[in-house]
Formats: structure tokens, C-alpha cells, sequence
């Protein structure tokens, strides 16, 4: 009955003429479902109700259709079940409700199709959605959601749709080959640098005791987006080939928050650590005269505030569940990246306070910095005398200037990327995965390289450290061989 202009069907019509009718293919025309009219429907096997302007369906409409296997009210306009929507459907097997406007579903809502086998709810969002809601659907085989993330709700199921968000898989928390592989480089070449710059900072005596106390702390955030990277690739080897099994119990636990929140500290750390040594530079450079010198007991105040204040931005959506939801575990990697109409209004006003507020206005500030730097050495480069004393702040000025050109180049994406998920825009998955495991710590693993390694002041110092040892151990073995020596001829 497809494409027509009927409006109304009569009770008791249908059944009489066609009473061994299973198949009604109803297109294009009801509008509502009354308990008289499904009356009609008693013996039929498949009702096909899809496309139609169906809004309300009234309880008990379905009571009588206990034979009925296969319904399909997809492409309506519903937006309620009522609770006892399903009662006396046992036998159902394939339920399609499908394109509704549907906002909310009763947790017991699907309690009585115990033979249920496919049940798919396609673009339909569920705010509420919870594993009671398919724990009773014990023969459920096929299940499809309009998100990934919803697959995790039902871990019983053995084919679920979409199989994958582009950041984790039914199977792997890290869905592509390439990222699984790419977490363990990032990890180690972030941890391992950071930590080298450290030990090498802390051995080798500087000039400027306050800067390299800068750069360890710098280093020290950075170590921390390592040890996320590592944690992430080894869950996702803990739950290789069966992750959504696991998948709602890790982004609910305290572990998967933990882990979120260091990555979290880390990036703020960073950035606050920059904005800090920028302005640091700026008053020395575009104010040479002035009597601003930090010393140790000021920098070492300035680094605990900037360590506490990131500490504090992080630990914020602890406070409060009901205003932040589960903040860190909205995906597999545990960042709070990306936004969606499902993440509460205090979630996303405070991931914007600082993706969109903090951080770009220490991104805008360092431009400023560093442009008003360079200009005022411009200005100043005529005058040799001026250059002189001025030299080697520009020469860190510089450096700074290329840490803080690739700084932009991760953080610009990221800005990018989380203005456009404001605007509910379909954000594919694998592209929140690589700014993730990628753009997000590659400046953690780039800054040790630039910060201290590339240095000329650093190598000189590694250069006279390591003469020192070289001359320390020929020494030591000329006073072995003379000892030896000595008791031979003795």
C-alpha cells in the first residue's frame, strides 16, 4: 500500500477480506496508531510502517499482536514510546524505529522482546542510554546505534553498528594499526627526551640557574603526556581483540580519569611554562634597562603557582558529577577533546574556558611577545653597543621563537578542532585520534630538542663535561698502570 492518498483504514475490512494476509507494507499515509486499527493487524507476521507521519502511538496499540516478528516504524515522527509499547510481543524478532526524533527511552523499555535478535535505532541519540536498557534482550545479536560510543552499553551483543568512532574498534581501543604502533614511539621519544634534558640540567652547572630550573620543570610536564601515551598503549593491549567488552567499565573508571587528567595537566603546565618563559624573555629584551631579574626564590614561587593552577584546572570536573558528567572518559583515549550534543552544558562551558579561552589567549600573548621582541631589536640593531649587551637575549629570544612557531602548529588544530565540534558539526573520529596521539605531545617530545640539545651553550658545557671525564679516566688508568708497575718489579 505504498504511495497512496488513503487517510483512514477501516476496523474490521482487512482481516475479513485477507485473512491469511503476513505481510502489510503500510507507506507514506497513517498518522497515528490506535489499538481499533492494529486490531486489524492481528494475524500478520511483518508490519511495515516506515516513512510514514506517524507522531503518537497510543498505549496498547500492539497488545493483540502476539504473532508479529518483524516492525518497523522507522522515518516517523515519534517522539515517545509508551512504556507498555511492547507488551504481548514475545515472538518479535526484528524491531526498527529508526530516523525518530526520539529523546528519551525508559530504561525497561525493551524488557518483554526477550526473542528480539536485531534492533536498530539509527540516528537516534540516547542521553540516557545505560546497560540495564539491553541486559534483558538476552538473544540480541544485531544491534545499531547512530554512535560507537553506544556500542559499549550493550558488550553482550556480537554485532554492533558503527563498529568503530575512528579513535577505538569493537575489537582494539586504538582502532588503527598505525596508532597503536605510533603511541610507543611518541611515548618513548617524549619520556626518554624529557628525561635526558633533566639529568643533563641537573649535572651540568649553567650561568642562568633560573632558566634551566624553567626548562626541568618544562620537562617534567612534558614527561607526564609520555606516561599517558604509555598508559594508553598498554590498555590497548590489555584489551586487544575484545575492547568493547571492556569499554563502558575503563572510560567509567578511576583509572581511565586518572590518566585523562595527566595528559590534561601536562598540556596546561606546558602552556602556562611558555607563556611564563615568553614574558620572562620580553621584559628583558624590550626593557633591557629595567631591574627585572627573577631570582631563584622568585622562579621557584612562580613554578609552584603555575604547577597549582594547572593542578587546579585539571581537578575542577572532579567537583561535580551532575555539571560536568564523566568529563575525561567521553572516548577511549580519555581526553576531553571533542564536543557533542550529549556533554552537559558545565562540561562544555569549561572545556571552552580552556581549550578556546586559556590557551588561546597564552597563544596570542606569545605572538604578541615575541613580535614586540623582534621588533624592538629591529629597532635597537643600529646600535652596536646596544647589540652587545643584548646579544645573548636575542639569541635565546630567537630559540624561543621557533619553540613557540611549533607550539603553534599543534595548538592551531587543536583550536581548530574544537571550535568546529561546537557546532555540533560530524567530526570524524580519525582525526580526534591523531591530534590526540599525535599533534598533542609532539611538541612535548619536540621541546627537549629545542630547548637544550640544540643549543650551543649546551653542547659546549656537554663537550667540557665529557673532556673532564675522558681526562679523569686516562688518569685513573695511568695510576693503574703505574701501580702495576710498582708491584711487578716489587
Amino acid at each position: 500500500m505504498l504511495n497512496n492518498s488513503i487517510s483512514e483504514i477501516p476496523k474490521n475490512s482487512l482481516c475479513s477480506e485477507m485473512p491469511h494476509l503476513n505481510w502489510l507494507d503500510a507507506y507514506g499515509f497513517l498518522r497515528k496508531v490506535k489499538p481499533s486499527v492494529s486490531a486489524n493487524f492481528l494475524f500478520y507476521c511483518y508490519r511495515i510502517l516506515r516513512r510514514n507521519k506517524i507522531s503518537k502511538i497510543q498505549p496498547g496499540a500492539l497488545t493483540q499482536m502476539n504473532k508479529l516478528v518483524d516492525l518497523d516504524l522507522s522515518v516517523n515522527r515519534i517522539a515517545e514510546l509508551p512504556p507498555s509499547l511492547f507488551t504481548n510481543l514475545q515472538e518479535l524478532q526484528q524491531l526498527n524505529i529508526s530516523f525518530n526524533p526520539m529523546k528519551h527511552i525508559p530504561q525497561n523499555q525493551f524488557d518483554l522482546l526477550t526473542n528480539l535478535q536485531s534492533l536498530i535505532m539509527e540516528d537516534i541519540e540516547i542521553p540516557n542510554i545505560h546497560n540495564r536498557m539491553f541486559s534483558r534482550l538476552v538473544n540480541l545479536s544485531h544491534i545499531y546505534f547512530k554512535k560507537f560510543q553506544y556500542c559499549s552499553h550493550a558488550p553482550h551483543v556480537r554485532s554492533c553498528k558503527p563498529n568503530s568512532d575512528g579513535i577505538s574498534s569493537f575489537e582494539n581501543m586504538l582502532a588503527n594499526i598505525l596508532l597503536r604502533v605510533f603511541v610507543w614511539v611518541m611515548a618513548c621519544v617524549t619520556c626518554f627526551g624529557n628525561l635526558f634534558v633533566i639529568c643533563m640540567r641537573s649535572f651540568i652547572v649553567t650561568e642562568n640557574c633560573q632558566h634551566a630550573m624553567s626548562i626541568k620543570s618544562l620537562c617534567c610536564a612534558d614527561c607526564l603526556m609520555g606516561f599517558y601515551l604509555f598508559c594508553l598503549g598498554a590498555y590497548d593491549i590489555k584489551f586487544h581483540g575484545e575492547y568493547n567488552k571492556h569499554a563502558q567499565i575503563w572510560m567509567d573508571s578511576w583509572e581511565c580519569k586518572l590518566v585523562g587528567s595527566l595528559a590534561m595537566l601536562s598540556s596546561e603546565v606546558s602552556v602556562l611554562m611558555l607563556t611564563y618563559m615568553t614574558l620572562e624573555k620580553y621584559l628583558c629584551i624590550v626593557f633591557p634597562f629595567s631591574h627585572f631579574r627573577p631570582g631563584r626564590s622568585q622562579t621557584l614561587r612562580t613554578l609552584a603557582t603555575i604547577w597549582s593552577l594547572g593542578l587546579f584546572i585539571t581537578i575542577i570536573p572532579f567537583f561535580s558529577y551532575d555539571t560536568f558528567g564523566n568529563f575525561y572518559g567521553r572516548n577511549g583515549v580519555c581526553f576531553p577533546l571533542q564536543s557533542d550534543s550529549t556533554e552537559r552544558s558545565g562540561a562544555r562551558g569549561y572545556s571552552i574556558s580552556i581549550f578556546l579561552g586559556l590557551n588561546l589567549l597564552a597563544f596570542v600573548t606569545i605572538v604578541f611577545s615575541y613580535s614586540s621582541m623582534f621588533y624592538s631589536i629591529h629597532n635597537t640593531g643600529a646600535k652596536t653597543a646596544q647589540r652587545s649587551v643584548l646579544s645573548r637575549e636575542v639569541t635565546i629570544a630567537k630559540r624561543f621563537f621557533f619553540i613557540v612557531f611549533t607550539d603553534a602548529l599543534c595548538w592551531i588544530p587543536i583550536f581548530l578542532l574544537k571550535a568546529v565540534s561546537l557546532t555540533e558539526t560530524e567530526i570524524p573520529g580519525t582525526i580526534t585520534s591523531w591530534v590526540v596521539i599525535f599533534i598533542l605531545p609532539i611538541n612535548s617530545a619536540l621541546n627537549p630538542i629545542l630547548y637544550t640539545m640544540t643549543t650551543s651553550s649546551f653542547q659546549e658545557k656537554l663537550k667540557q663535561c665529557l673532556k673532564s671525564k675522558r681526562h679523569q679516566l686516562q688518569e685513573s688508568g695511568k695510576s693503574f698502570t703505574l701501580v702495576s708497575i710498582h708491584t711487578n718489579t716489587a
